[in-house]
């Protein structure tokens, strides 16, 4: 029915996240369609990408030059260290605008399952990075699941004894959510985490 160029086209693009198969043909005959201003540019912007693109010495964050542009902005605060999971989850706090500090990409979370232990996480290199005597606070920002809080309190023991306070995002009720939408793992959370007003 089709090519085997379509054919592979199409395999490659179920492969990403959030693509299944109907997807990844809906586009692949949408890029098919409009190669000429959809699938040439693509094709070079991976290939540039795919050429230049590389993770930070410092942080593990993707960008074109190592040390990254946020590790090389003279106007971040050096006495905080946010730790996230991965660059997605960096994206999204830079997005926030909320936090100005450092940053530090684990690349994965702890997990038995999938064969992801410390060794796996450049904890070494997290726990070096808290020793400088600028840094003040690690923020340990992963997920709320089993996999999150379990790689949140082995961190927090390797950096017990780096001299920095370790704190961790508060979890619950966000911002315009309704209670009776919530799952009660969340408002247990919420409950939790509460504070005087």
């Amino acid at each position: 029915m089709i090519g085997p160029e379509i054919d592979r086209l199409i395999q490659l693009l179920a492969r990403l996240p959030g693509l299944g198969p109907r997807s990844a043909r809906r586009a692949a005959l949408h890029l098919v369609e409009k190669r000429d201003i959809l699938m040439a540019p693509l094709a070079e912007a991976l290939a540039e990408a795919a050429a230049n693109v590389r993770a930070c010495g410092v942080c593990g964050n993707f960008d074109t030059v190592d040390p990254c542009s946020i590790c090389a902005d003279a106007g971040r605060d050096d006495r905080e260290i946010c730790v996230v999971a991965d660059v997605a989850s960096l994206w999204a706090m830079e997005r926030a605008g909320s936090f100005r500090g450092r940053y530090h990409v684990l690349g994965g979370l702890l997990s038995a399952l999938d064969g992801i232990g410390p060794e796996d996480l450049g904890v070494a290199r997290l726990t070096a990075r808290a020793r400088d005597s600028k840094v003040e606070e690690v923020i340990l920002a992963t997920p709320a699941t089993v996999e999150g809080q379990t790689t949140a309190h082995y961190l927090a023991d390797c950096l017990a004894g780096c001299g920095v306070t370790v704190s961790g995002l508060a979890h619950g009720v966000p911002v315009g959510g309704e209670l009776d939408y919530l799952d009660d793992g969340t408002i247990s959370a919420a409950l939790r985490a509460r504070r005087r007003l």
